[in-house]
Order: C-alpha cells, then structure tokens, then sequence
C-alpha cells in the first residue's frame, strides 16, 4: 500500500537558520497522527512544505505516488486539504456556502457534486445554519469550522490541520473530532499539529514528536501521553486524564476519557482487569 504522506531524510532552512534535519516518516491512508513539540521544533515547517508551499532542500516528500517537487500547490489539493492555525485568514467568500464550494469547483468536480459535498461538510460540522451568512459575521470560533468545513469539501486522501481546537468550545471540539474520525474510517489520512494533548488522545493515535527539527520520537499516542518523565524534556504536558491514570497506576494507563472511567469503575467495584 502506498503511504498516503511520506517524509525521506527532508532538511530545510530558512536562510541559515536550519528548520527541518533528515526528518524522515510517513502516514497510511485512514492513519490518524498528531505532529508534537515545542514552538519552533519545525512542525509548521512541516504543513509548508507539504502543502507544496516550500521545496526540501534534501529529501523528497510524496503525497501517494507524487513527489511534491513536481507539483504545485494547486495540483496537490487533488490530494491534500490544509487548514492552517490562522484558519479564518483562508475565508474570502461573500457566504458559508461559497467558501465551502470553492476548492471543489476550482478542481473542476461538477455541480451535483459540488452540491453533495458542500451539504455534508456543512451538517458534519453543524453549520448548516450559517451557510447563507458572510464567513466574518460569524464568531471566530465558527469562522475556524467554516475552514475546515472548506477542507472536508475537497474530500482529500491527507488532511493537514494546524491546531484545529484553538477557541473551540466543548460543543464545537466534539464536532470537529466526530467529523475527523469519519474521514479516518473511509481512509483519509490526519496529520495534526497540536498543543491540546487532551483532543489528541481522543481522536488521534500515533505521536511525531519533532525536536529542533530532528525526529525525537514516532510512536502510539497512548503510551506516550502516559510518561510525564519523556514528555516534559520535549515540552509537553500529559493531559489531565493520562496525568490521573499514571497517578492511579491504572491497568493498561488508559489516557482516553471513556478508557480511564471504565477503569476506575471497575477499581471502585473491586474487579481485576480482563
């Protein structure tokens, strides 16, 4: 199966200053993987230059079978849908609707299609409602669904999402992942960069935790959110529900919310795990 993102020994700089040093990994299709670390440790680097908007000085980075070289930008949103953090920056349509339609029509999907996609971007995302409002009269938090609403639209095989919770609400938060975890299950792959380590462990499952531009580690979320000790030298908190399953030395150190009740209820009734 060919990857549907794939990073060989990619180093790149900003004039002098070295972003990115051999970074090597890649994402299967339907993969859901958060990009981890400190300001600064080359994650947004990373969206760039997938998102076809920086070439590699070394290295190649594919998207399936296309090498981002011979692309540009433009070709590549046939694969890959970015939402960058600064979302309501990529609104410019005079409604909802119009924004969510564009990347579609600009790839040349036809109007039915168009249609189909726009509706179900808008109701996964709860913003049905606000399809006929300009996108600058909405709250910035809905402003931000909205981009996303625009990203799901162009049904891509990798979706590259740049802190996609900043200012959500619960209400907001659990939309976003229910919508994200659909696209998981019909193979689209998630690359996520993100500071909520909570949103993380609930919708995501394999950590890239990026150092100074260098790979410091690259494996499963649930392990890696449950070690205070590994995670403080990259920068990075446990969340409060993986911070509560080590203190209690829960089975298995569950770090996902329905994960650690279960456990609890079951230490509360006195039964051993399964």
């Amino acid at each position: 199966m060919i990857p549907a993102l794939r990073l060989e020994g990619v180093t790149f700089s900003y004039g002098p200053v070295p972003a990115l040093e051999n970074l090597s990994f890649s994402i299967a299709p339907g993969e859901r993987v958060a990009l981890l670390g400190k300001n600064g440790a080359g994650k947004s680097t990373v969206v760039r230059l997938v998102a076809g908007l920086e070439r590699p000085d070394l290295g190649a980075v594919w998207v399936g079978d296309w090498d981002t070289r011979d692309c540009v930008p433009e070709q590549l949103a046939w694969r890959v849908a970015t939402v960058f953090q600064h979302a309501d920056q990529q609104l410019f349509a005079p409604t909802v609707r119009d924004d969510v339609s564009f990347g579609p029509r600009a790839l040349g999907v036809g109007e039915r299609e168009v249609e189909r996609r726009n509706r179900r971007a808008l109701e996964d995302l709860g913003l049905t409602a606000h399809a006929g409002d300009h996108p600058y009269d909405l709250p910035p938090a809905l402003r931000k669904v909205a981009a996303l609403a625009g990203a799901l639209a162009l049904e891509p095989a990798l979706l590259v999402l740049d802190e996609p919770t900043i200012g959500l609400d619960r209400v907001l938060r659990a939309r976003v992942t229910r919508a994200l975890l659909d696209r998981s299950a019909a193979s689209v792959a998630l690359l996520v960069i993100t500071h909520d380590l909570t949103f993380a462990a609930e919708t995501l499952e394999r950590g890239v935790v990026l150092d100074r531009g260098r790979l410091a580690c690259d494996e499963p979320l649930a392990g890696l959110l449950g070690d205070a000790t590994r995670l403080e030298p990259l920068g990075l908190v446990p969340p409060p529900v993986a911070a509560l399953s080590a203190a209690l030395d829960l089975p298995g150190r569950p770090v996902r919310e329905a994960e650690v009740a279960r456990e609890l209820a079951r230490v509360a009734r006195g039964r051993p795990a399964p």
